[in-house]
């Protein structure tokens, strides 16, 4: 637009800036950092005065490895729910935390002392756990310094780690609650097991994978009717897993289903199946039952109905009664009745119990009151069956490298050879693995700690509810859930989940600080020793020693010794779940720090749609049953990252995306642009062709902050005009700023950062690259003082204010790079100033309407003129003086008042309301208005390049008017 002519390109206003188009982010970001710590912003933000505390709790990662994408995407949303709330007013504290307990710490250490030949029982337990403390303070360091080369702001110096001696405390002191409130109890259930890990594990700890498994159609014999017809039966029951038939204790049918008795008319050469047999099966299972033990439809039939009163007569007997060897261990009868959990969709429409190994049957079996009769303990804890067992006496379940053990086909080949087998296969289907081992999982029943949630909680609380699932589920509608689907899913999850396990059979942890009356049972009042005393003295040696205190010898003694007769009672070993660990962080973090919050409650959690399983379950689950309340007032989740194509990432397949190598590749505001860019409450995708599109993104938006800097050079407080005296184009900048600004705040209090950047992006590269700045380039080059031009640059330095912070706790470096360009003092930071209040007064819809069918027409001239320089005829719009024909003449005459050629950045343009010619163009979007090519009339002004008749015709060579004005 500008001219070169020599003599007069020195005169017009240019942009003059430093600011380098190229971002050079990787190399210059850790620049900032250090001087971030150097003057010290976050502390200095703490010294804000009378401001509102916001606190977002953080789900503490855990501290055994370098970060990975979903690390990136949950750090840099919270930090964006932290920068933008101090920047909206708030006194906005973030304290970084790490779980530093559990089993994959102490997994990593065991991995360390088979390489070295090293046994982990010969080495003492507080050397064993110093080693996981060091292991996990190592990689606190080492993630310290990851997360904040993310540009991730908080208390870095003084983060909290559940392994502190003051964690330690006040987690064994939560633990003491459930205690004395009456709801901690040991029982013996199956719970999820790790034989790998030899210990239990929580549904958080569990993920789902295929596996292959071995499937087996089992006979059992009906005996002791009476009736011929019974008596001759057998019951066929179907499951995945035969390790657990030694365990077998009960079959079940369902009380709606059909059943019939089939009669085996013929058979193949290789089939388990006998002529003459009969089995009793589900009808809708049949002939399924039966194709798999190798018979077609010509092979069986169909005698008669079994009814409900048929199977009410029945018993069963093991398929290994009476075998040889067997010593009578599975000569008792089965017990046989109806049971709601059985269907007839699968199987053969009946159930085989081992309760010891599956949640339902033992309900089933708890409720009748006979669980001493149907209880075994066959299993070990490394998944072997104990010694003493006929047949498979240490057979395992399971290698130690989590592969198949020898069991299965052992029980198989047995059950073949006594005649017990109908038929067998094998099924892909989804199965438990611990998330740490990656081995498969199994229920077995043990000896645990559970916290009874539907027990009344005698804490004097009952204002919140009587039971720990009554508090947690009335507790969870008075949270906001974001997305809302959060509040269902954690809802239905509490309703039908059972006891919680506290307990695990580990070493690294914070224990189970309880003991138990020798002699005593479980069942006894006097069973757990109930004491604050002792609990005080517990307490207060782990603020000192920590929780290694507990196992230090003599510590029986010293935590009972003049309170109760130490030789009466049992130290419990046994350490927390860690679950249980971080579910109280909000405790000695909230509750505790002088940052924490006044009420130990947090007004944001935030983790991904897992940790409704996980943290946000277990938190409540804890919160609730020591306070009666849940520790936050909102709860935000995101989603999974995937690959570009949607696929998990996994190592094996090649297809991660390292949080490090991006950084280094494009810098952190480019990986904290694509979390802003994505709607992070679903799942999201990432890959190289994405982040090359958000780069680009960033180049877009780094060009508009740069025009902005290089035309507020040298801007003071004298060139400030009022906006009731600017022209209508600055005032309809001012009205989209107040449009923005509530789309802006109300974006970043809902967490919705997709909203926010969307919008701000938007209208810096739509209404203001495109539009704005397009028109009023030429005033700021070319115009002398005009109100014009003062207007335009007050503008500017309101939009420089509104974008910078706006965009701040997105773009933490460049809005920082951006704001240093114009304030470059010692102490200066945009990261320390708030987002400016935007006066009410700005906003004027009448003008934004009338922009609206200005914006439009000229969209219809731009579009009329491209096409003209497409083909050569002009070189730019300037040469042009369209004549543009509009049928409203409301519209008419408003764009004859306007200085509408500038507006669409031409010499000369006319505006009539005659009909358009046939030759007219027409932008079909834009009904109602035909514009006509005419070239501009008179000479190109040296300076502006305006094509205007008066050009020549001043005291300066070559000029127009205006510029003659500048010039004088």
């Amino acid at each position: 637009m500008c001219a070169d002519t020599p003599e007069y390109k020195h005169t017009l206003n240019l942009p003059k800036t430093d600011f380098p188009m190229r971002a050079g982010l990787p190399k210059r970001e850790p620049e900032w950092l250090e001087r971030w710590a150097q003057i010290g912003v976050y502390d200095r933000l703490r010294e804000k005065e009378g401001r509102k505390p916001f606190t977002l709790h953080d789900g503490p990662p855990y501290a055994n490895g370098h970060l990975h994408i979903g690390h990136a995407l949950n750090k840099t949303i919270k930090d964006m729910i932290v920068r933008s709330h101090q920047m909206m007013g708030y006194d906005a504290r973030y304290i970084p935390g790490w779980d530093c307990h559990g089993l994959p710490i102490e997994w990593k250490i065991e991995e360390q002392y088979r390489k070295k030949g090293r046994d982990k029982d010969d080495v003492p337990i507080n050397e064993f756990r110093a080693e996981c403390r060091d292991f996990a303070a190592g990689w606190v360091d080492i993630q310290r310094e990851e997360f904040k080369r993310l540009g991730i702001t908080g208390n870095w110096d003084q983060p909290y780690l559940t392994m502190d001696f003051h964690a330690e405390r006040v987690i064994a002191e939560e633990f003491m609650k459930f205690l004395m409130n009456g709801t901690l109890y040991q029982g013996s259930k199956p719970v999820m097991w790790s034989p790998v890990e030899q210990t239990a594990l929580a549904e958080a700890e569990v993920e789902y994978h295929d596996k292959d498994s071995f499937t087996i159609w089992v006979k059992f014999k009906v005996v002791g009717t009476g009736d011929m017809t019974l008596d001759s039966a057998q019951v066929v029951i179907w499951t995945t897993t035969p390790w657990t038939m030694p365990s077998n204790k009960a079959v079940v049918y369902g009380p709606d289903i059909s059943y019939g008795l089939y009669e085996v008319t013929g058979r193949p050469v290789e089939c388990w199946a006998r002529i003459g047999e009969r089995y009793i099966l589900a009808d809708n299972l049949a002939a399924d039952v039966m194709g798999r033990a190798r018979l077609d439809d010509t092979m069986y039939r169909r005698l008669c109905d079994i009814t409900q009163e048929d199977l009410a007569k029945i018993t069963l007997t093991h398929p290994l009664s009476g075998a040889e060897g067997a010593n009578g261990e599975w000569d008792d009868i089965r017990d046989f009745r109806a049971a709601d959990f059985v269907t007839d969709t699968e199987g053969t429409g009946f159930v085989h119990c081992a309760p010891s190994h599956g949640l339902e049957e033992y309900e089933l079996y708890r409720d009748l009151g006979m669980l001493e009769q149907v209880i075994t303990y066959n299993v070990n804890p490394d998944g072997r069956f104990r010694d003493d067992l006929p047949f498979f006496g240490g057979k395992a379940i399971l290698k130690p490298n989590g592969k198949e053990g020898n069991a299965n086909a052992a029980i198989i080949d047995k059950l073949a050879e006594v005649g017990g087998l109908l038929a067998r296969g094998k099924i892909k289907h989804s199965y438990p693995h611990s998330w740490r081992s990656k081995a498969p999982v199994i229920y077995r029943n043990t000896p645990q700690w559970f916290a009874a949630i539907d027990k009344p909680v005698g804490d004097g609380l009952d204002q919140h509810g009587k039971t720990i699932r009554e508090r947690a589920l009335t507790e969870i509608d008075n949270v906001n859930w974001t997305p809302k689907s959060g509040r269902n899913r954690l809802h239905s999850m509490m309703e039908a989940r059972p006891d919680w396990v506290l307990s695990r059979q580990r070493a690294w942890g914070v224990p189970l600080t309880c003991f138990t009356k020798k002699g005593a049972l479980p069942t006894d009042d006097d069973f757990l020793l109930r004491n604050p005393q002792v609990n005080r003295r517990i307490t207060s040696s782990f603020e000192a020693e920590g929780a290694d205190a507990w196992y230090e010898e003599g510590a029986k003694q010293r935590y009972l010794e003049g309170i109760v007769n130490p030789d009466d009672y049992e130290q419990v070993t046994d350490i927390l779940d860690v679950w249980f660990d971080s579910g109280s962080t909000h405790a000695f973090t909230l509750r505790d720090r002088a940052d924490g919050t006044e009420d130990g409650i947090a007004d944001v959690y935030m983790e991904g749609t897992d940790q409704h399983r996980g943290w946000f379950h277990s938190s409540l689950l804890q919160s609730v049953g020591t306070t009666g309340q849940a520790p936050f007032r909102n709860v935000v989740t995101h989603g999974f990252t995937l690959d570009a194509k949607g696929m998990k990432m996994s190592k094996s397949i090649g297809n991660t995306i390292v949080p490090e190598e991006v950084v280094k590749q494009y810098g952190a505001d480019i990986l904290r642009l694509w979390v802003a860019q994505t709607d992070y409450t679903a799942d999201q995708r990432i890959g190289p062709e994405i982040l090359k599109g958000v780069a680009d993104s960033y180049r877009r938006l780094r060009n508009t902050m740069r025009y902005m800097l290089g035309s507020l050079a040298d801007f003071t407080d004298a060139d400030r005009t009022d906006p009731a005296d600017m022209p209508e184009l600055e005032r309809w900048v001012l009205h989209r700023l107040a449009e923005l600004d509530e789309v802006v705040r109300d974006g970043y209090a809902a967490f919705d950062f997709q909203r926010v950047f969307s919008a701000v992006f938007t209208f810096a590269t739509v209404d203001l690259s495109a539009f704005y700045f397009d028109i009023r380039k030429d005033a700021l080059y070319c115009d002398g003082d005009t109100l014009q031009r003062r207007s335009a640059r007050t503008v500017l330095d309101i939009l420089f204010h509104r974008l910078t912070t706006w965009l701040a706790p997105v773009l933490v470096f460049t809005m920082e790079e951006v704001w240093l360009e114009r304030f470059p003092g010692e102490g200066s930071s945009v990261h320390l100033v708030d987002i400016p209040e935007t006066p009410g007064l700005w906003r004027d819809d009448a003008l934004a309407a009338k922009w609206s069918g200005i914006r439009a027409a000229r969209r219809a001239v731009t579009a009329a003129l491209e096409i003209q320089r497409t083909e050569k005829v002009i070189g730019a719009s300037l040469e042009a003086a369209p004549v543009v024909h509009v049928e409203d003449t409301e519209l008419a005459e408003t764009l004859r008042a306007v200085p509408f050629e500038d507006i669409c950045i031409t010499s000369q343009i006319s505006v009539t309301s005659d009909p358009a010619p046939a030759e007219a163009f027409r932008l079909p979007e834009v009904a109602g208005i035909g514009v006509v090519f005419e070239k501009a009339s008179g000479d190109k002004c040296a300076r502006c390049w305006k094509v205007l008749p008066d050009v020549g015709t001043h005291s300066h060579d070559g000029v127009c008017g205006r510029c003659e004005a500048a010039l004088t």
